[in-house]
């Protein structure tokens, strides 16, 4: 399976930190934005993965996670010259999927849970198997997502976005599992009212189909907004605290690469030895010490 992160967008929301830099680059607490998605990807063991930014600001990517070798994958770089939809990330990406299935994830999403791996091992196989899966995470004013309904098979009965009377309170997150089908699809979909090929429009396909399943996220898991910057400062503290009360970091993309063999203890070592100036650095020595 390939992975594909979108990272595009002018974050006019975070203006005027974003005039000049992508917002997936500005900091959650210790480490930067993208490194949380990215390590959605290393924990569902994919290794082959496509950045996709605006013409500004793909260097900047490139700049942070060169060609992925530090941490023991395949990184690529594609351009959105404008925003086109989500979905548009499958026909940039067409030629680099190629006959796989793929997975989405947005450069702005954050998640957090023991149990992460699991829930998204599921997923990967639900899509590699009969088609798609989506995420739905419990919230407490549906009314602001996109709401997933489902069976008791967490088959999906319908998808409405920010509906007046919701049918569950489940929202879904920015994290998608597709066959490779989805290429077709995206192709093949009638831009919105808003001229973009919309995430919505693809997963009805599926759901057509009946081909889209849902895995829940429930007790355990978080899935944080990073779309404000109080969204920014109350995911900075989330994965502060944490990390000060239990000792371990959160998305540590260098720990998760030697963690899934990756990438050798030694080649650890010399990762904190680059950054041993740091807190951050001092941790992935400790690591090694295990």
């Amino acid at each position: 399976m390939k992975g594909i992160i979108l990272a595009g967008g002018k974050g006019t929301r975070l203006y005027p930190c974003t005039i000049s830099v992508s917002k997936q680059l500005l900091p959650i607490y210790d480490k930067p934005l993208i490194y949380y998605p990215l390590s959605v990807l290393l924990l569902a063991n994919i290794t082959d993965i496509l950045i996709i930014s605006t013409p500004r600001d793909i260097e900047g990517y490139r700049e942070l996670l060169g060609d992925g070798s530090r941490i023991g994958v395949k990184i690529a770089y594609a351009v959105q010259d404008r925003p086109r939809g989500l979905a548009d990330a499958f026909i940039i990406g067409a030629d680099f999927i190629g006959d796989d299935s793929v997975c989405l994830v947005l450069g702005d999403n954050v998640f957090f849970g023991q149990y992460f791996s699991n829930i998204l091992e599921q997923a990967k196989s639900q899509a590699e198997s009969s088609g798609a899966a989506i995420f739905g995470y419990p919230v407490k004013n549906p009314k602001e997502f996109g709401v997933v309904e489902f069976d008791s098979g967490n088959k999906v009965i319908s998808i409405e976005e920010k509906p007046a009377r919701p049918k569950s309170d489940y929202a879904v997150p920015g994290l998608y599992f597709y066959n490779n089908d989805v290429v077709n699809i995206a192709k093949n979909v009638k831009p919105s009212a808003r001229g973009e090929i919309e995430i919505t429009a693809v997963n009805n396909v599926y759901l057509q189909r009946g081909q889209l399943h849902v895995t829940l996220m429930g007790r355990g898991m978080a899935w944080l907004d990073t779309g404000s910057p109080n969204g920014m400062y109350k995911a900075s503290g989330f994965v502060k605290t944490i990390q000060e009360m239990q000792g371990f970091y959160i998305s540590c993309i260098e720990e998760i690469a030697w963690r899934r063999k990756f990438i050798t203890t030694e080649h650890l070592r010399k990762l904190g030895e680059e950054l041993k100036m740091t807190e951050y650095g001092e941790y992935l020595l400790s690591l090694t010490e295990e």
